[in-house]
């Protein structure tokens, strides 16, 4: 009687985790979404429960009193998170999520997020980095309101869309931004903004130009004491 011999097969491999592809790569846990520019990605009241990561695009957060008075908290592009605040026992949504552009945003499961932070050193490395640079950040933007002038909180704020004082180069021409929204941003109304925009312009800090060109020399308002 002949004997048949079962082939032997080889184990599945698991893939090995880099950072990269867990960001930009749909998965289990992991959808990548695109969205519109001014579609709502979440709104403050929701449940929390997913971090975002953009891939490519603009994204502005915002907050409204309960007497309808919005404030916006933060203007976010590629290469940031938000949304952590479900890691942290936050259950809804303290804020309102919109694209300013049209983005590519991956979404994250909250229980997949906790996974792979015990289970991969390098990606936790990376999260609590972020975390505690948007905490300096915030802490940055608290001083800048109590002390600071409207005219030295638009230049600082135009300068951070530009991406200056970040590791690469900066971006200077930056997406579209309504007068409201800056006015929103720094804690003052839509028409000081229109008095320093103009001003700015006139002085060759910054430039209209098939959009909004931000030069370097706009520092010397922020540097200014």
């Amino acid at each position: 009687m002949k004997t048949v011999r079962k082939r032997a097969t080889s184990p599945e491999v698991t893939p090995r985790f880099t950072i990269e592809s867990f960001l930009t790569e749909p998965g289990p846990g992991r959808k990548l979404a695109v969205f519109d520019q001014a579609t709502s990605i979440f709104s403050q009241g929701e449940a929390a429960d997913a971090i975002y990561y953009i891939r490519k695009g603009k994204v502005k957060l915002s907050v409204v009193s309960s007497g309808g008075k919005e404030a916006v908290i933060a203007l976010l592009g590629a290469g940031d998170f938000f949304g952590e605040g479900c890691l942290a026992a936050q259950y809804l949504r303290m804020a309102s999520a919109v694209a300013m552009s049209d983005c590519s945003i991956m979404r994250i499961d909250r229980e997949t997020v906790v996974k792979v932070l015990h289970e991969e050193p390098a990606f936790s490395q990376l999260l609590l980095s972020y975390v505690l640079t948007r905490a300096v950040r915030i802490e940055e933007d608290l001083v800048d309101q109590l002390f600071n002038s409207s005219e030295k909180r638009l230049a600082r704020a135009l300068l951070l869309l530009a991406n200056f004082g970040k590791e690469g180069k900066p971006e200077t021409v930056i997406a579209k931004i309504s007068q409201e929204t800056l006015a929103e941003m720094i804690g003052t109304t839509r028409s000081r903004v229109s008095f320093f925009m103009n001003k700015f312009r006139k002085l060759g800090y910054i430039e209209y130009n098939g959009g909004l060109h931000i030069n370097s020399s706009l520092l010397r308002v922020v540097l200014h004491v």
